[in-house]
């Protein structure tokens, strides 16, 4: 059969993520005996082996993997679906109340261009109701793929645009941003190998996918935590032109020659078809 039922998934993701079948069944609220058994139900209904058993435990097959991939995908989209649905409400209906678009912004970014593009939008007729959902450093595509978000501003060459439809809006450069009083933030511009080697000013580390590439700077979690760091001159950052909106006075921002481009996106899933959500869209490009 080329059909899967959503439980038999939420099943197995349960078993491939715990690889133990009793905490997955402790997970699931189930008992563990009827768990096995549909697991391997599954298993005969596709004809292949998802799983290795042993006295050791449990590990997944090749096909297994795959299925995992997939079937965590499948499941974040029928949340998804149930999210956006409820949203949306009866607003494409006559007399239905207002749309509801969810838009998520990364908490740090230039308020001016959300600014722009929220009042454009509700000067158009029949525009939807718009909640910013400020989100953690790289959350957004979390929140797009789950159904938290509608829409998203993005940044490249930092957030990854797979699998969305996307339109860009602005580029930019880049600064590094110093605590005042250090000798580099004399300089009129610096390079990126000027800042990513200074023995007492380590580079501040972001995280792709919640996980942060290895080095001495400090693990960045939110705004105010990178912009005390450097006003105490225990990190240095590499960040957009516009972030000098939000800028201390212990801070000086350098530009730099050589960091490649900022572009910013306004991102959504490729098989939307909100009405309201298009009028967004073409808000965006016209600014």
């Amino acid at each position: 059969m080329d059909t899967l039922e959503t439980r038999e998934l939420r099943y197995f993701v349960a078993v491939a993520e715990e690889l133990h079948f009793g905490r997955a069944a402790e997970r699931l609220g189930m008992a563990q005996p009827p768990l096995s058994r549909a697991i391997q139900q599954l298993e005969r209904r596709l004809g292949v082996c998802l799983l290795q058993r042993n006295r050791r435990g449990v590990r997944l097959t090749g096909a297994g993997e795959v299925l995992l991939h997939e079937g965590r995908a499948a499941l974040d989209a029928t949340v998804a679906a149930a999210r956006r649905t409820r949203r949306a409400g009866g607003a494409d209906g006559p007399g239905g109340p207002r749309g509801r678009l969810v838009l998520a912004v990364k908490a740090a970014a230039s308020h001016e261009l959300l600014r722009k593009l929220l009042d454009a939008y509700a000067a158009e007729p029949d525009s939807a109701e718009i909640e910013v959902l400020p989100c953690g450093l790289c959350e957004q595509e979390e929140l797009l793929r789950d159904g938290r978000a509608d829409v998203a501003l993005m940044h490249t060459p930092w957030n990854s645009l797979a699998g969305f439809d996307s339109e860009a809006l602005t580029t930019e450069g880049q600064v590094a941003v110093l605590p005042a009083g250090h000798p580099l933030a004399a300089r009129e511009t610096l390079s990126l190998a000027d800042v990513g080697d200074v023995p007492d000013l380590p580079l501040a580390r972001w995280p792709t996918h919640g996980t942060y590439a290895p080095g001495p700077g400090p693990e960045i979690h939110n705004q105010t935590q990178l912009a005390q760091l450097i006003a105490l001159a225990r990190t240095v950052a590499v960040v957009p032109d516009s972030a000098r909106s939000w800028l201390w006075a212990e801070h000086t921002a350098v530009p730099l020659t050589d960091a490649p481009p900022v572009v910013t996106h306004i991102v959504w899933p490729a098989h939307s078809r909100s009405l309201a959500l298009a009028g967004l869209i073409r808000t965006a490009a016209r600014l």
